[in-house]
């Protein structure tokens, strides 16, 4: 299914990704050593602020495929193979700094702390209000649990009065709420949401019995089940359970000039193919989206 995996989850640590473009996590308060390429083709758009900083910082937690924070601090993943090919057109690297928890992140952007969040996060009308969001790519919910508890579990309904971890503020929770009313239209119990900062942790919940599922994106349970398919299955968010195919984003605050220039660099690494080439290596093809959109829940 994918040419890239991570390893299988430890008791308390995520195992770093096996192969894959890497990206450095540089501490808070400490200068990226950046390298500016002013030939490259969409420099001249960035930001004067861009230009000067010589580095786009974007925030970034432990969520495997997208990002995996390895023993020794490096980051890689889906994430930082796609801001190397977004660099190549921009000119300018990507830091990505560590944070936790959708909040941290997004009041981070608007207080100036980080350029730009990749997510996986959905585009909503009232984050458009705040954060222009470039559309890159498309996911459904899925919902992990241990193979070795499949006989109560794998059955969509099992899902309705169960215990799901998932990222507080995230799709999950979002596509959870669909799902209850699906299950109250059933006759079953609703589930209960057991928000946490971060994917690791969700995994984790599951692992130690807090949770029978961990809600996460379709990519992310696909890789996950894929490195350690004896230890972990996952049921797929149905269009009658209110999934639908939610827009995921890379988002930036209104106003620090990087909207236009990022859009372009999407548009650019469509068309040379390389958009095609990291989502085939990730085996995410069918997440993948025909173009990149601007705004698109609040544009005209």
């Amino acid at each position: 299914m994918r040419t890239k995996s991570i390893a299988a989850l430890a008791p308390l640590l995520v195992i770093g990704l096996l192969a894959g473009c890497s990206s450095p996590s540089t501490p808070e308060g400490e200068p990226a050593e950046t390298d500016a390429a002013t030939e490259a083709p969409l420099y001249d758009q960035l930001p004067d602020a861009i230009k000067e900083a010589g580095v786009i910082k974007i925030a970034g937690d432990t969520h495997p495929p997208y990002r995996t924070i390895e023993e020794g601090g490096e980051i890689t993943g889906i994430d930082p193979d796609l801001q190397e090919a977004l660099s190549e057109q921009l000119g300018v690297p990507f830091e990505i700094i560590t944070s936790s928890g959708l909040d941290a992140m997004l009041t981070g952007m608007l207080s100036g702390r980080f350029d730009a969040f990749n997510g996986p996060v959905r585009t909503t009308p009232e984050r458009e209000a705040d954060f222009d969001a470039v559309v890159w790519m498309t996911t459904r919910t899925s919902y992990v649990y241990l193979a070795e508890r499949a006989d109560e579990l794998s059955d969509p309904e099992a899902l309705c009065g169960a215990r799901v971890a998932g990222v507080t503020g995230s799709v999950t929770e979002s596509q959870l709420a669909r799902y209850n009313e699906w299950c109250a239209a059933e006759g079953l119990d609703p589930a209960e949401f057991v928000g946490l900062e971060d994917s690791n942790s969700t995994f984790l919940a599951v692992n130690s019995d807090r949770a029978d599922y961990a809600g996460t994106t379709q990519s992310a349970a696909i890789d996950l089940q894929a490195s350690d398919p004896d230890t972990y299955e996952f049921i797929l968010q149905s269009d009658e359970q209110g999934a639908g195919v939610d827009q995921l984003a890379l988002f930036m605050p209104k106003g620090n000039g990087l909207a236009e220039p990022m859009l372009a660099a999407f548009e650019a690494i469509f068309e040379n193919g390389e958009y095609e080439r990291i989502m085939t290596e990730w085996g995410i093809e069918d997440a993948a989206v025909d173009a990149p959109t601007l705004n698109p829940m609040t544009s005209e």
